[in-house]
């Protein structure tokens, strides 16, 4: 016999200020119209976890990171945050900001890659904590209504939007790029008019659709509203591909390294090593996208930590090796411009003589990072907006399940075409700093949200447990907060807009189709 709905508590006089009950949660994910099939494991959740965070970034981000940047901002608008405010504490004036950049890290990037992962590990702690006991699809969406309150909620969701859309969007176009460009190698090549954006870098380009864009971001989605069994192994199988590429770049360069290159080994000594790990931290966003396969895991409250803190470790692993071994194969000082630059693991190998077989393993395994990165992303945005609709947030369609397949096949497929129609027309260029500033906000409220459950509920079982509550989430606030000081004016701007709609979407529309204007 069916058990009646639980029923809706309000924790305060305020609809806005109000929590979801973790125990209801729970129990409408259990419904039937909305069951998702549980068919992951917590080697699946650790490769979606690895296969967020690898992408091509670890084959380009290591050289620039360990170069350094150096460049004037064309305006106050895109002068980062924190030099605006230090240079008007040291100088009364703002026009110092507009000449700015980052001291060489050399080859004590390594470092900053550690420092970085023992930076992300605070809020991973966190994460692991609410998905162990609130394993729900949703994310830091949904741990934002168990934990602060609806509106917290949703602009933490509406904000997960921005940042995956805006991400994937991102990978999409830099995929067809890189994909046309190896190409041409072999001798096929992909028309422009068909293969580029539309718009891009502040004009028209000529072309008529960024086709190969779209047609990853397609091909995907099939998979993906197929079945998550199917699209984690189509994942396990990529991070294989992936992680054996750079295995390969290890021993292969490993066996062209010049210790003489390792020194100096921190040219710009501590600040070359936190200004690296600035560049560097976007390379580790993707692990909160574990926690949004929580409903589709067999065993949440042991696996989910498992998975979040198991990709966190691996992949600082592979990136303290990689820098370690590029930084060895070639002085820093080579990666600082041209096509050294813009493809140091590719370059090293070739300046150096590798082999072309060896070459051609890196490409493949950029390209299988662009593609498992979209595929993760892809799953996440879907599961968040899942979520929210089950939550009378967003409209009922996005919460739908296919009766065969048991995947939120509506919510699949509106994501493809939010991601794959931008790709193929715009290159949004600097914009993608926009899913930067939506994870580092994701990471402070999931923080603030282990502080606030455990003062409100402290005798509920908890499977993890992170230590040294409050300070540990404390410091994932401060390390965050203070990341996002080093984005740019322009992109704090256009979050400011982003959340400015969808607060405007939930004034006119969510507040009133949330079941605690019902109660």
């Amino acid at each position: 016999m069916a058990q009646p709905p639980m029923a809706t508590a309000r924790t305060s006089d305020h609809q806005l200020l109000c929590c979801k009950s973790i125990d209801k949660l729970i129990a409408e994910a259990d419904e039937p119209g909305h069951r998702l099939k549980k068919s992951l494991g917590p080697w699946s959740l650790t490769a979606l976890g690895i296969g967020a965070i690898i992408g091509s970034g670890i084959f380009v981000l290591t050289g620039t990171a360990a170069a350094g940047e150096h460049f004037e901002a064309p305006s106050m608008l895109h002068a980062q945050v924190l030099d605006l405010i230090s240079n008007f504490l040291r100088t009364g004036s703002t026009a110092g900001a507009l000449m700015h950049g980052r001291p060489a890290a050399g080859p004590s990037i390594a470092i900053s890659f550690l420092l970085v992962a023992v930076a992300c590990s605070f809020a991973g702690l966190c994460y692991a904590e609410l998905a162990s006991m609130i394993p729900i699809a949703g994310s830091a969406y949904t741990y934002s209504y168990a934990t602060l309150g609806e509106i917290f909620a949703w602009i933490i969701g509406w904000d997960l939007i921005l940042e995956y859309v805006v991400s994937n969007v991102a990978v999409a176009v830099g995929f067809s790029g890189y994909a046309k460009a190896q190409l041409a190698v072999f001798g096929i090549k992909l028309p422009n008019e068909w293969a580029s954006p539309v718009w891009a870098s502040g004009h028209w380009t000529g072309s008529y659709f960024n086709l190969p864009g779209f047609l990853i971001v397609f091909i995907l989605t099939l998979l993906l509203v197929r079945g998550v069994k199917e699209s984690a192994g189509a994942n396990n199988v990529m991070v294989l591909i992936k992680i054996g590429a750079i295995l390969t770049f290890l021993v292969v360069g490993g066996m062209l390294v010049n210790k003489a290159n390792w020194r100096p080994f921190a040219p710009s000594g501590f600040a070359g090593i936190v200004t690296g790990g600035a560049i560097v931290f976007f390379t580790y966003i993707g692990f909160d996208s574990v926690s949004t396969a929580a409903e589709e895991c067999k065993t949440p409250q042991r696996d989910l930590p498992f998975g979040i803190i198991a990709s966190l470790i691996i992949c600082t692993i592979l990136y303290v090796g990689v820098a370690i071994v590029l930084l060895g194969m070639m002085k820093y000082t080579t990666f600082v411009s041209g096509e050294a630059a813009e493809a140091p693991v590719a370059y090293a190998l070739k300046y150096l003589g590798a082999h072309p077989f060896f070459r051609s393993v890196i490409v493949v395994g950029a390209l299988t990072g662009m593609i498992s990165s979209l595929l993760v992303f892809q799953y996440g945005q879907a599961r968040i907006w899942y979520a929210m609709s089950r939550d009378g947030l967003l409209p009922k369609l996005f919460s739908v399940v296919h009766p065969k397949y048991k995947t939120p096949y509506w919510s699949t497929w509106i994501a493809c075409f939010a991601v794959g129609i931008p790709a193929g027309l715009v290159d949004i260029g600097d914009a993608a700093d926009l899913s930067n500033i939506g994870t580092l906000f994701a990471f402070v409220l999931v923080s603030l949200g282990v502080i606030f459950l455990r003062r409100r509920q402290p005798d509920r079982p908890r499977t993890f447990r992170v230590p040294f509550v409050p300070w540990f989430p404390l410091i994932s606030v401060v390390l965050c907060g203070g990341l996002m000081t080093g984005l740019t004016v322009i992109t704090w701007l256009r979050f400011f807009i982003w959340l400015a709609l969808g607060l405007a979407i939930y004034i006119f529309y969510s507040r009133h189709h949330s079941e605690f204007c019902k109660t």
